[in-house]
């Protein structure tokens, strides 16, 4: 029987030496190995081409500027100048957008506030990234009051009824977009936001709906928060790069500092994040900075 106790008086399996002498006979003792049971280990190239078990997690990495020490207290994720850079530009695209009468001429000179409402509620539905879908749909200015519904994807023709029906409870849009008459145009905001959630309606979608709606002037509606959720669109994934937290109460805030400070309007915070997060958003540098924007942002 081997002594626990080696010639040093320590433990074997914890004496520096002998704990060595040990492993080294244990070795030369063990059965050798069959031939051919080795397996070579996996290269990194078919690693990397192994498909992901189901439900694990993949991760994607956005492309970033290259760190040239920018640092600013009111976007705390960035951290190059040219990041920066294209955050102004978006925000001053988005700002616009929302002048009055608003992004879209098809719904600010429709004289029937039924029908704007509905053409309004279809440019939302598909989304300022689809122009040319958006146009056609335009183009076309199905009748609400007929029941005309463009040819559009199951998910979104869900949400066209789910809208109707939305409508047909409340009486009217106008009804339905109004509420109670003693709301401020932010509570109007929030609770109309919270009312839409119908199926095949995201997030993006309703914001830019009652966006468009307060902007063309159809209703008093204004919003004091981005309404960021569990929904990971392109603005919700923006905001938690450009304001560095997941928390919604903190990137909230930050989101209505940022739009103070660079003097626009927080509903162009939503656009402006989509744009400047999106892969396929070309933007070009703006040539002239507002002087409070470039202060804000400390851009020279």
């Amino acid at each position: 029987m081997t002594s626990l106790f080696c010639r040093h008086n320590r433990m074997t399996a914890k004496c520096p030496i002998c704990s060595k002498e040990l492993e080294a006979e244990l070795r030369a003792k063990a059965p050798p190995r069959p031939a051919g049971t080795r397996r070579a280990p996996a290269t990194p190239r078919a690693r990397r081409a192994a498909t992901p078990r189901t439900g694990a997690l993949v991760t994607r990495k956005l492309a970033r500027a290259e760190d040239d020490g920018y640092r600013n207290a009111l976007v705390p994720g960035l951290r190059a100048t040219a990041d920066a850079e294209r955050l102004a530009s978006a925000l001053l695209i988005a700002a616009e957008r929302l002048e009055p009468p608003g992004p879209y001429d098809a719904v600010a000179t429709e004289p029937d506030r039924e029908q704007a409402s509905w053409l309004a509620f279809l440019l939302a539905l598909v989304g300022p990234d689809a122009p040319d879908l958006q146009e056609a749909i335009a183009v076309a200015a199905p009748s609400f009051a007929d029941g005309e519904v463009p040819e559009l994807p199951e998910a979104q023709g869900r949400a066209i009824a789910a809208y109707r029906q939305w409508a047909a409870r409340a009486g009217s849009q106008a009804a339905g977009y109004t509420g109670e008459a003693d709301w401020s145009r932010q509570r109007r905001f929030a609770r109309v936001f919270e009312r839409l959630a119908l199926p095949g309606m995201s997030r993006a979608a309703r914001f830019e709906l009652l966006a468009t709606l307060g902007a063309a002037g159809l209703y008093d509606l204004e919003p004091d928060q981005l309404q960021l959720g569990v929904e990971d669109d392109d603005t919700t994934q923006a905001a938690k790069r450009i304001l560095l937290s997941g928390d919604k109460m903190l990137l909230e805030r930050r989101a209505r500092d940022l739009a103070a400070a660079c003097d626009v309007p927080l509903a162009a915070l939503d656009r402006a994040f989509a744009l400047w997060g999106g892969l396929r958003a070309e933007i070009e540098p703006a040539d002239d900075l507002p002087p409070g924007m470039r202060s804000a942002l400390t851009l020279r």
